[in-house]
């Protein structure tokens, strides 16, 4: 693949020109690459996920990431541009040709700042992503930032309830086997009540407002703490697919979920009460697959 990208550059007249970057994040100058049509510049990052941030950018920047995964062959890569990527195009690589994933400023379809991307990698080839500047001809790209971030699901979170695209999502009820591993393995688990849910019709996703009376645990900070008069409960927002139908209601619900890109979204949530009987049930025949604080 590399071999037959290299040709193709050079018929071209392109060059490869490396640059540094940490594990994750690589933000940096194209200047030379602006002035000097012909260069492109390629980066190498490790992680599962991070950003790129191309300040100056000038002809392309060619993105591969190496992470180290132990398992998977198989892998879907998301990515989310920055709300200056109007005006550059997003390819992916494939067997050394590059596949339009999503291009900024087009037109219709929405703001791409909003949108996440996925594309499956399968295959020994790692992923690589194509960032190509459009050319600028009133000197604008001095003033140009562009980027996107990126992370790489495996398998078993690409077949999660998340609503990105490129993503087979479902709406279906957990059983319990689902139940019991996802309070052990979400990226969030909290107890609590829907007090709004408001819908968008463009990304075709809901949104949750979530009044939690705990929160088990969090990667991140998606759910914070409001002091008010009767105490200081958590309060936070879980994105849902707008094809679930999800209403406002009464009663307790235990709300689990993955965090992408700073967003929660929603897996399992089950009424409260009928997770303790499974959980329960599954205590005393010694099935459980963590052990989960009981109040």
């Amino acid at each position: 693949m590399m071999l037959r990208l290299v040709v193709l550059m050079s018929m071209l007249g392109l060059q490869l020109r490396h640059c540094a970057a940490d594990l994750c994040n690589w933000a940096g100058s194209g200047f030379a690459a602006a002035v000097d049509s012909r260069i492109v510049l390629q980066v190498r990052l490790r992680c599962t996920e991070g950003s790129v941030r191309w300040i100056y950018p000038g002809q392309a920047l060619r993105v591969v990431l190496e992470p180290n995964l132990s398992s998977a062959r198989r892998t879907t890569v998301c990515i989310k541009p920055s709300p200056s990527l109007r005006g550059a195009s997003v390819f992916i690589e494939r067997s050394g040709e590059l596949e339009l994933l999503a291009t900024g400023g087009g037109g219709g379809g929405g703001r791409p700042e909003q949108q996440v991307f996925c594309f499956r990698a399968d295959g020994p080839h790692r992923p690589v992503i194509y960032l190509q500047s459009s050319p600028q001809t009133d000197g604008a790209w001095s003033r140009r930032t562009m980027g996107f971030r990126y992370e790489l699901l495996g398998n078993r979170s690409a077949a999660s309830n998340l609503g990105l695209s490129g993503l087979q999502t479902s709406c279906r009820p957990c059983n319990d086997t689902e139940l019991l591993m996802a309070v052990c393995n979400s990226d969030f688990v909290v107890r609590g009540s829907i007090k709004n849910v408001s819908h968008d019709s463009a990304r075709q996703t809901s949104l949750v407002q979530v009044s939690a009376a705990r929160v088990y645990w969090q990667r991140s900070g998606v759910f914070e703490q409001q002091p008010t008069a009767s105490g200081s409960p958590w309060r936070g927002h879980i994105h849902t697919l707008l094809q679930c139908h999800v209403q406002p209601g009464d009663g307790e619900f235990l709300f689990t979920g993955s965090e992408h890109f700073g967003e929660a979204w929603l897996g399992c949530a089950p009424r409260y009460k009928d997770f303790l009987s499974v959980y329960q049930t599954a205590w005393a025949a010694r099935r459980n697959s963590c052990d989960f604080p009981l109040d």
